[in-house]
């Protein structure tokens, strides 16, 4: 029998080609075989530095486990704050879907829980339609105006560079817009703006190719206030337009490179606030930002108007609060140390701590300049002090209008956001006046 030709077993086996090696499977040699054998010992050994530092510096176990904690606990604090970032970067995207499914109240847009919020999406459709060009614009700005500035602020920033800055494809949305054109100043119109960003914005910098820092996700949401004053029977029939948060924003950022340690928690806290507070310092009220658009506008006055009046607090007592103070695992019921944290938008005031009361008397007395009304309200928090965490016992809102109104509200307000609790405040408002004959009026009062 004779072997025809393409038969398989007509081929030279010393002659015949190697196979060729699976898919995916790297050549013997290859480069990226042996990265991929030296990856895991690489970690193996990097997990195992601090350990070995320890050991050539004398220092005791102590010091890993306090290093392997606080690891534990940085992971733990990043991984919740990426959880909440992709939370809110899924309503984002679906928000009709979202709302359906009943999400958490904090997060739906305000349009949901006040009827008087009216949507406008058309705008947040012109907004993401314009975000690509607004984010090409603010690269440029970054590596072409702050770079430089950076840069020359200090001798050992000369090195300083923006390695990459990317606004991303997520734009700010607004979750409502409320108008007050009644109870208010015939030439002005008010606008409160439901700002929320949820970004995917990534910012990353470098000095000396050693340092790397940077940004990927923000979270910044807040009302807006935008006033357009005064009304003008010309063109552009608006004297300025006047902007600021009336109260401080809420903001999240996830850090990377070195500012991660910016993740440990308490270091996160103190490190937002700290953003945050710079942001108030410009955008919050008392401040404002005036754009005068003729020249007509005395842009001091809208900048820097007469406050609207005073209102003074008195904060007596609070009855039924909660416990929180329990021992052995909640075996031995203990009470409360209370404490009162009182805010007006940027005005902050925070009451003494009553030792072991469910039944607190404070007597104490504050004042809050009020500038806006409506917008400012009174916001009240109890919290349980303690030398690692304060627990929270209760709050309450309480709206501004109705005491403008009435001069003096004297009640007991219920608590939020827990089982039992409430606080007995009085409130009395002052109005502000120009006229000095007025002053014995007040004197005699």
């Amino acid at each position: 029998m004779t072997r025809q030709e393409g038969d398989p077993r007509n081929v030279d086996p010393q002659g015949a080609e190697p196979a060729a090696p699976p898919a995916g499977r790297p050549l013997p040699g290859d480069p990226l075989a042996l990265l991929g054998l030296l990856r895991p010992l690489c970690r193996v050994l990097l997990l195992l530095l601090p350990v070995y530092v320890c050991g050539r510096l004398g220092l005791s176990l102590t010091w890993v486990l306090f290093g392997l904690f606080l690891w534990i606990f940085w992971n733990r604090n990043k991984k919740s704050k990426l959880a909440r970032m992709r939370a809110a970067w899924e309503l984002l995207d679906n928000e009709s879907l979202e709302v359906t499914r009943g999400l958490n109240t904090q997060q739906l847009p305000a349009w949901v829980n006040f009827p008087d919020v009216e949507r406008v999406e058309w705008i947040n459709k012109v907004v993401r339609q314009m975000w690509p060009y607004f984010g090409t614009y603010m690269e440029k700005l970054f590596q072409e105006k702050i770079e430089p500035l950076v840069r020359a602020s200090n001798g050992h920033l000369n090195a300083f560079t923006f390695t990459k800055v990317h606004f991303g494809d997520k734009s700010p949305r607004i979750n409502g817009i409320k108008a007050y054109t009644k109870k208010v100043d015939k030439r002005e119109v008010i606008l409160d703006i439901q700002l929320c960003y949820t970004g995917d914005c990534e910012i990353n910098v470098e000095v000396k190719k050693l340092c790397k820092a940077g940004v990927k996700g923000i979270q910044v949401h807040g009302t807006l206030r935008v006033i357009l004053a005064p009304l003008l029977s010309d063109v552009p029939f608006v004297g300025a337009v006047t902007m600021f948060f009336i109260q401080k924003p809420h903001l999240e950022i996830n850090w990377t490179g070195l500012t991660n340690i910016l993740e440990i928690p308490g270091v996160s806290d103190m490190s937002d606030g700290m953003i945050v507070d710079l942001i108030a310092s410009y955008l919050v009220l008392p401040n404002r930002f005036t754009f005068p658009l003729c020249g007509q506008v005395n842009a001091a006055e809208l900048r820097f108007p007469v406050p609207q009046g005073v209102l003074r607090v008195y904060l007596l007592e609070a009855e039924h609060l909660i416990p929180k103070d329990n021992y052995l695992k909640g075996i031995i019921k203990g009470k409360s140390d209370p404490y009162a944290v009182m805010r007006v938008g940027n005005q902050n005031f925070k009451s003494r701590t009553i030792k072991e009361n469910l039944d607190p008397r404070w007597n104490e007395m504050y004042e809050f300049v009020i500038h806006e009304v409506p917008g400012q309200d009174l916001e009240v928090d109890l919290y349980d002090e303690d030398p690692d965490k304060d627990d929270f016992l209760g709050s309450l809102v309480i709206g501004l209008e109705h005491v403008m109104k009435d001069r003096m509200v004297d009640e007991w307000f219920p608590l939020s956001d827990v089982v039992s609790g409430s606080v007995h405040l009085k409130l009395e408002w002052f109005s502000l006046l120009a006229a000095r004959d007025k002053l014995p009026e007040v004197s005699d009062w």
